[in-house]
């Protein structure tokens, strides 16, 4: 036993210290990124809720258990790396005591139980992860593997490891029992049928397997600690702590924003930057990365899942959220050397090809592949903006690595620093910087979708002075003012919100983009300039509660403004809705038996879904629509498909493979539904397209259609709005009629002279000052200069000059009655298209009501107003009456 004690320690003081380099080292270089204290008292902060975090993403392995298969079986890996440590722990006593028992519970059969099943499930898991691995392999599914370009040669040897660890236990365990040293009794079932399979060899023999396998177990997992330290199986160790310090409940919704020597970027700080400060606004250098980015590339396990899931990688573009991580994480390690030294000589002293490492631009051209450079920049800017920021990488990835900050850092280097973007982004920073919209549109326009709308929106600052005034503050969003399609949803929600009696205004020109375009494009001052603005604007107004029917603009005003001291509740347009249906204030109705029923699928936008988990208020919309059969897609919810709008792509082309809009098209129209359910402007936009393209190849009916989920709502709200009858219009009507004439006859009576009435003296023109007026408009009738005319004539208010001409003219009463015009006696025989002969009277024959409203136009213009006009009008078809009648043409 002495000769297994020795081989034992010595194998563990040649190993031992080799890990404790490669761990020293290991530290320095993840340290060696740039401070991010908010990740420590992210921890601090919330001690609670961090240990319930590594409960259920650690210990229960929540995330990997989304996908059932792979997640199960390294669920039985997993704690079997945690139960089996006891293993070792009587292995190591084994050395200096045979038949060592851990005390108290040492010889707990339910202890020996559980050693030995989890060690069979272990086995299951590995086989499980063989057959995925066969079954997935790259040289069978090329690029459509999400295990392509990972280092499968490592995968396959930790796999074997894995086996021989469990081998080695059960074979000294197993040679254990017929020693008569193994602690447990049958509940250790799996040892004892191998001590079974071993009980045809001697009591020697099986004392020499013992000895061996307790050897071989302590020796293999002292190796594979060794191979786990230097490879991707290093998320054993590092995933933990990835967890522990990443953003909750995860890297989604906002983006983190510029660290400046561990402080957030904001107007007051860029004031004080240094010169060489400014170098630090984005990432341009891998060392420029905080400590947690660098934990994020160490942690990466190489699985794929988030390759699997990319829309930019499914649809032939060459970012893969995987490869670029492993691209940044390789680089890293390979110019550690570099980066840790810490004197200019120690750098000169560095290899040849250390040295062409750390000179490597981290964004720009590459050699080979772009996805997988065998030369030039580390990332190519193809990859960087292929990114449509639609966070799938991060929902899937099962150790909490942050791809899309990561991204976004690039970006903003490659902006801000370098100037370096592609040329559409240009106009898109002009417009938001000159007025306020990535479309630069004029901002006066953004009130023109509400102009035929049969009700009052009210603006702040015009029909409200503040938000208390209403319940909301609509946010309609640029692509809600502008984009003709998105009108249509805006003015929806708007009506919908007026049905269910729900009080809100709007900013109108008061309202700016919220600068989502430009932060993910990477421009974070222009997002800054725009945010600032918009704060100041919500702190003015008092704004306290938001509904958005843009998923872009909901996601920032919710998870970004609070850095610019605002504190809004802030909620999406379907949100709402099924709020006010479940309340009862909307209630939609099933359309006409006669009506089709419609099938109806739901395209789940990104930044409502997967970036704020909202995933169930459009379903419920959607499901209490009578008359519609619900279908979803085989992507969809938080595995949603993106439309390809987002992180700026909007305003950019697609150049490389094919469009995500209609790969993502194609999925809905093959579900067969008749209309595709959206919930943000830019899905609209981008299904929209995709199924025209379709359509105009065949491959979609024409009937299906792309529509807002607030539009089909809102058609079976108004099915459900009661129609009036004929009795309720003509009791309209009968209304109208009845207050017209009651008008009018208050006029008539307001206009009868009294005896003792007298004319105003003051209001009576002398003949020499009238006569220049009079000579004025009578030039300006004949031809004269109609500006001399106007500036000659006296400045009189318009309800005077309707006054004098009523004095001239005459009332239209000739039996001491008030007759409407339409209504009064004719002074002719009336006109019928059979027999009315002409007269001189009415020579044209034309209808007299006709004539007489154009009379009255004439009077109203003030052209007709005196006895010679009169007449002349009589002699063009008018009615000829006696002079001294007191008649109004």
């Amino acid at each position: 036993m002495s000769v297994v004690l020795v081989l034992g320690l010595l194998m563990n003081a040649i190993i031992l210290p080799i890990a404790g380099k490669r761990v020293f080292f290991l530290f320095k270089l993840i340290t060696s990124g740039q401070p991010a204290p908010d990740r420590v008292e992210g921890v601090t902060s919330r001690i609670g809720s961090s240990i319930k975090t590594q409960v259920v993403e650690v210990f229960g392995q929540k995330k990997l258990l989304k996908w059932s298969i792979p997640g199960a079986a390294h669920f039985f890996v997993f704690w079997a790396f945690l139960i089996l440590a006891t293993v070792y722990l009587e292995a190591y006593g084994s050395l200096f005591k045979p038949g060592f028992a851990i005390p108290i519970v040492g010889r707990w059969d339910a202890l020996g139980f559980l050693q030995d099943f989890i060690a069979v499930m272990a086995l299951v898991g590995l086989a499980t992860f063989a057959i995925i691995r066969i079954k997935n392999a790259p040289s069978r599914m090329g690029r459509k593997s999400r295990f392509s370009y990972s280092h499968l040669g490592g995968a396959w040897i930790v796999l074997g490891m894995i086996v021989l660890v469990v081998a080695s236990m059960l074979m000294f365990r197993g040679a254990g029992v017929n020693t008569g040293q193994f602690p447990y009794g049958n509940g250790a079932f799996a040892s004892h049928i191998v001590g079974g399979w071993l009980d045809g060899f001697s009591h020697d023999t099986n004392e020499v397997l013992e000895h061996v396998g307790l050897l071989l177990h302590i020796g293999i997992m002292l190796v594979f600690l060794i191979q786990v330290l230097n490879s991707k199986h290093l998320h054993i160790f590092l995933a933990p702590l990835n967890v522990l310090f990443s953003r909750r409940p995860n890297a989604l919704g906002s983006i983190k924003p510029i660290m400046i020597n561990g402080k957030p970027l904001d107007p007051e700080t860029m004031e004080d930057l240094e010169e060489e400060d400014f170098e630090k606004l984005g990432v341009g250098k891998v060392e420029d990365f905080s400590w947690k980015g660098m934990l994020d590339f160490a942690t990466c396990t190489e699985c794929g899942r988030c390759q699997s899931q990319c829309p930019a990688w499914n649809t032939e573009k060459p970012l893969s959220p995987k490869l670029l991580i492993m691209g940044l994480r390789d680089h890293a390690f390979a110019k550690a050397p570099y980066t840790l030294a810490d004197s200019d000589e120690k750098r000169d002293a560095l290899p040849d090809k250390v040295k062409a490492e750390a000179e490597r631009a981290l964004v720009g051209p590459t050699e080979g592949d772009a996805w997988h450079p065998t030369g030039g920049a580390v990332i190519d800017p193809d990859v960087l903006w292929s990114c449509v920021s639609c966070g799938a990488c991060v929902e899937q990835c099962p150790v909490d690595i942050e791809h899309v900050d990561h991204i976004m850092d690039m970006r903003r280097y490659q902006v801000i620093v370098e100037s370096n973007f592609p040329a559409e982004l240009t106009n898109i920073f002009k417009g938001l910087e000159r007025k306020g919209n990535p479309w630069g549109m004029d901002p006066k326009g953004r009130m023109d979708w509400a102009k035929n709308l049969d009700f009052e929106v009210k603006q702040v600052g015009v029909d409200v002075e503040d938000l208390d005034e209403v319940d909301w503050l609509f946010w309609v969003g640029c692509a809600g003012a502008y984009e003709d399609r998105a009108k249509k949803t805006t003015q929806a929600v708007a009506e919908l919100l007026d049905m269910a009696g729900v009080t809100f205004a709007v900013l109108g020109d008061g309202e700016t983009c919220t600068g989502d375009p430009a932060r993910r494009a990477g421009n974070e001052m222009v997002f800054q300039q725009l945010a600032m603005q918009n704060a100041e604007v919500f702190k003015e107004t008092k704004v306290k509660k938001v509904v958005s029917t843009c998923a872009h603009c909901f996601n920032t005003l919710k998870n970004e403004y609070a850095e610019f001291g605002v504190e809004l509740e802030v909620v999406h347009h379907t949100q709402l809705l099924n709020r006010l249906v479940r309340e009862g204030k909307l209630t939609p109705l099933a359309p006409d038996a006669e009506t089709e029923k419609k099938k109806i699928t739901y395209h789940d936008p990104c930044f409502i879904g997967r970036h704020n988990k909202v995933y169930e208020p459009p379903r419920e919309l959607l499901s209490v629509i009578p008359g519609a059969e619900f279908t979803e897609m085989p992507r969809n919810s938080e595995k949603s498909f993106c439309c390809g709008a987002g992180g700026a792509q909007m305003w950019m082309e697609e150049t490389i493979g094919t469009r995500i809009n209609v790969n993502r098209t194609k999925e809905a129209v093959a579900t067969g539904a008749d209309q595709i359910a959206v919930a943000c402007p830019f899905c609209r936009v981008m299904l929209s397209d995709g199924l025209t393209a379709e359509q105009s190849e065949g491959n979609a009916r024409e009937e299906v259609e792309v529509l807002d989920v607030a539009q089909m709502l809102l058609a079976g709200v108004k099915r459900a709005t009661p129609k009036p009858s004929k009795a309720d219009d003509d009791a309209v009507v009968a209304e109208a009629e009845a207050a017209t004439a009651a008008a009018v006859t208050e006029k008539a009576t307001e206009a009868e002279p009294d005896a003792e009435d007298e004319a105003d003296p003051e209001s009576i023109s002398k003949t020499e000052d009238a006569a220049p007026a009079a000579d004025a408009a009578a030039e300006a009738a004949a031809g004269g200069d109609p500006e001399t005319a106007k500036d000659e004539t006296p400045d009189v208010p318009a309800g005077d000059k309707e006054e004098a001409a009523w004095a001239n003219v005459g009332a239209v009463n000739t039996e001491g009655e008030i007759v409407a015009v339409e209504d009064a006696p004719s002074t002719a025989d009336p006109v019928s298209e059979d027999s009315a002969p002409l007269s001189d009277a009415n020579p044209s024959g034309a209808d007299l009501s006709e004539v007489a409203t154009h009379a009255a136009d004439v009077d109203t213009h003030g052209q007709a107003t005196d006895e010679d006009a009169i007449e002349e009008w009589v002699e063009e078809g008018g009615v000829a009456t006696d002079k001294d009648d007191e008649t109004k043409p």
